[in-house]
């Protein structure tokens, strides 16, 4: 029988996975699912990094990220494929933005705070009178090429001025990245507007035309999606998948040392010694540096490159009857520039109705804390937190009652920062890769910090290392046959 009649890869082929958060478990349940026998390793006590399910007065909550963005598939799909289609939810209501003394709503018509249109954001009051002059200044201005890559806040400063990225656009990015809008590569963090300012006479025609072209595409449904009973469902439907799949996860096992012997790797984990013939690395940048030393030297370096932001998210229950009629919305987000010690809110059982149906009787909402560059506050306990929370909450809102029950979880060195030249760093990362057989590396770190791009970069990685695996075996049977004398 010829190669091509054969399937190559089988579960004879071993490949280990390192690192049990979306990434990790996207790209063991590819490589299960395609006959692979997979062993994920994870060092802590539980799978999903970020992703994480608990609770607060007895009422289900996402102690980590909450949504998905569904305009892009991947995650979205996962869900499906691993059977929470039908517990997808969209939020039930919309955030404000907290600036310049009061509670404001988030003007329609930009691209991650840019925007295209100056009247919803002259109604919204966000900017002053000058702040919206200059603004308008970008129509009139010589086209800037923003080269091969720029931080998003500098251009869009050099446009229309540092009050839209103060008071707009840093809010927005700092939801997604815990990061700082003038460091933040444009090219990484919004490609699309990129590209689109390197052939518009100004950012807001720029803006204008994406906005047309996805009105073009008649994309509708929900931006973002929740699951019933918190997004961290997810890597743990994602794991019984795995296990059901032929899969193998072990946690509180650290991938120790790395090494390549001849065709196969070796991972060391405490006592344990596992071969494979393939590795996949879904670890974050220090940890993945730290394992590819000895194999991957240059790789090593471009990941020890790579800087985190840490955050604390401050979950808190609330009797309803002590905070009726004063949290509207999905909550809101907070400008750096006004000082205050919260950089969001999110107002949980209003956003998300399986949150409010646990117990009528409470309200559960949460405050984020922390970014690169701004992280003083991390360094104090839990109970400060929980306080400089209530006191931004109480000048927000008027909120004055105590909660019934808080929990803090610290997320240290939680999210990637993307720097200008964060992709040209990401691009060197993985030629290194590519040059050693049977390696492939997925996460946060390289494609994007949101769940459909990590999912992405996941099925990425699994592809690359089922095709090598496919190529070897081939090889493999077709040198079989020719010394068989069957060769073709």
């Amino acid at each position: 029988m010829s190669a091509a009649g054969r399937s190559a890869v089988s579960s004879e082929h071993h490949v280990i996975v390192v690192g049990g958060g979306i990434s990790g478990l996207a790209a063991a349940l590819r490589l299960a699912r395609a006959g692979v026998r997979v062993t994920l390793l994870e060092g802590g006590d539980r799978v999903g990094g970020k992703l994480h399910a608990g609770e607060i007065a007895g009422m289900p909550v996402d102690l980590g990220a909450e949504s998905v963005l569904a305009r892009r598939p991947e995650a979205v799909e996962l869900a499906r494929a691993v059977g929470l289609g039908d517990d997808l939810r969209p939020p039930a209501a919309t955030a404000m933005l907290w600036t310049r003394g009061e509670l404001r709503p988030l003007p329609t018509g930009h691209t991650m705070g840019v925007p295209g249109d100056l009247a919803p954001l002259a109604a919204a009051g966000i900017l002053s009178a000058d702040g919206l002059a200059r603004v308008a200044e970008d129509a009139g201005l010589p086209h800037t090429d923003p080269g091969e890559d720029v931080a998003i806040g500098a251009y869009i400063a050099e446009r229309m001025g540092r009050e839209v990225v103060d008071r707009l656009v840093e809010p927005l990015l700092g939801g997604v990245y815990a990061g700082d809008a003038y460091r933040i590569s444009m090219r990484a963090a919004v490609p699309p507007l990129f590209e689109a300012a390197r052939t518009h006479a100004s950012l807001g025609e720029a803006v204008r035309d994406l906005q047309a072209r996805a009105a073009a595409r008649q994309q509708t449904g929900p931006v973002f999606m929740g699951i019933e009973g918190g997004i961290g469902r997810l890597p743990l439907a994602v794991a019984d998948a795995v296990r059901a799949a032929g899969g193998e996860i072990l946690t509180r096992t650290r991938a120790d040392e790395l090494r390549r012997d001849g065709a196969r790797w070796t991972v060391r984990a405490g006592e344990r010694t596992l071969t494979a013939d393939a590795v996949v690395l879904a670890a974050p940048a220090g940890e993945a540096g730290r394992l590819l030393r000895g194999t991957a030297p240059a790789a090593a370096d471009g990941l020890a490159a790579v800087e985190y932001a840490s955050m604390a998210l401050v979950t808190m229950a609330f009797r309803r009857s002590d905070v009726e009629g004063l949290l509207h919305g999905s909550g809101f987000l907070v400008p750096p520039v006004d000082g205050r010690t919260i950089k969001a809110s999110t107002f949980s059982s209003n956003k998300w109705r399986w949150n409010a149906d646990a117990d009528p009787g409470l309200f559960v909402l949460r405050t984020s804390i922390g970014r690169y560059g701004d992280e003083a506050d991390l360094r104090r306990d839990d109970a400060d937190l929980v306080s400089v929370s209530l006191k931004d909450l109480g000048d927000a809102v008027g909120l004055a009652a105590a909660p019934v029950e808080t929990r803090v979880t610290r997320w240290d060195g939680g999210l990637p920062q993307y720097p200008v030249g964060h992709l040209d760093r990401v691009a060197r990362i993985r030629e290194a890769v590519a040059r050693v057989p049977g390696l492939a590396v997925c996460g946060a770190v390289y494609d994007g910090v949101g769940i459909p791009a990590c999912v992405a970069g996941a099925h990425r990685a699994a592809d690359q290392v089922l095709g090598a695996l496919d190529a070897r075996a081939a090889r493999t049977t077709l040198a079989e046959d020719a010394g068989d004398g069957r060769g073709e």
